[in-house]
């Protein structure tokens, strides 16, 4: 399913010329159907790998040098058909930026989430993201790796997260200050020893000032590993700058 829903976001995005404003709407109308659809389908099957959850979370950045600047972050994740708080975590690192292409972003990440058993417990994570904006004018492309070391009860293990990101700006009249993009983003785990999980994401970024902006994501998650693993997210991210 969302191999499909994949393809055909891409072949609509991808299609230029007088055709760019109707792809616009039915990338949106799709997305959000998709997302609707899906969490309604998935309230009525009640299964133990299956869960709608809101994400929510607020980024802070504030300037070091030219090329440094100090990062914080606060989420908070409510799951089981968004009735409860399953997940709180903090996170503070850095973002440096030698360029306009290079992102490099080492935080730490304190991490209180419900286990299976539906008891809090404590994660510290330490991550290194490193990202690159290709150099396209018409849209904007970007890669991202994410290395985590997971430090928690149940054993230490490591992960990598390559994804990728296409985004382009929503015309004027529609949205201003506005783009829509996709990511697509696969997990490797060394608990499992395989990639054992992928995300797909839609959404929206609106910038409202200078300092600040915020994204409204769907995003799906598929997992054969953990429990629940396959997701239905509905998602915000305000950044103050």
């Amino acid at each position: 399913m969302s191999g499909v829903l994949h393809n055909l976001f891409l072949s609509l995005a991808l299609q230029g010329g007088p055709t760019m404003g109707k792809n616009l709407y039915r990338i949106m109308i799709l997305g959000l159907l998709m997302g609707t659809l899906t969490i309604f389908a998935t309230a009525q099957t009640t299964q133990d790998d299956e869960d709608v959850q809101s994400w929510n979370d607020v980024q802070f950045t504030a300037p070091i040098t030219n090329y440094l600047e100090f990062y914080s972050a606060v989420t908070m994740r409510f799951g089981k058909n968004i009735t409860r708080l399953n997940d709180g975590r903090f996170a503070f690192g850095f973002n440096w930026k030698p360029n306009k292409s290079w992102t490099i972003t080492p935080f730490y990440w304190h991490i209180a989430a419900r286990n299976t058993a539906g008891r809090f417990r404590t994660e510290h994570r330490f991550n290194l993201r490193i990202g690159y904006k290709f150099p396209f004018k018409k849209f904007e492309l970007s890669h991202r790796s994410w290395f985590e070391r997971r430090y928690r009860a149940t054993g230490n293990t490591w992960r990598y997260r390559p994804s990728l990101t296409f985004a382009k700006d929503i015309p004027k009249k529609y949205i201003p200050d506005a783009k829509w993009y996709l990511t697509e983003e696969p997990f490797y785990d060394s608990a499992t020893s395989k990639f054992s999980r992928n995300r797909f994401t839609v959404g929206i970024t609106k910038t409202l000032n200078k300092h600040l902006s915020v994204d409204l994501y769907y995003m799906r998650q598929n997992d054969g590993f953990s429990h629940p693993g396959d997701l239905n997210v509905i998602g915000t991210s305000w950044k103050v700058k």
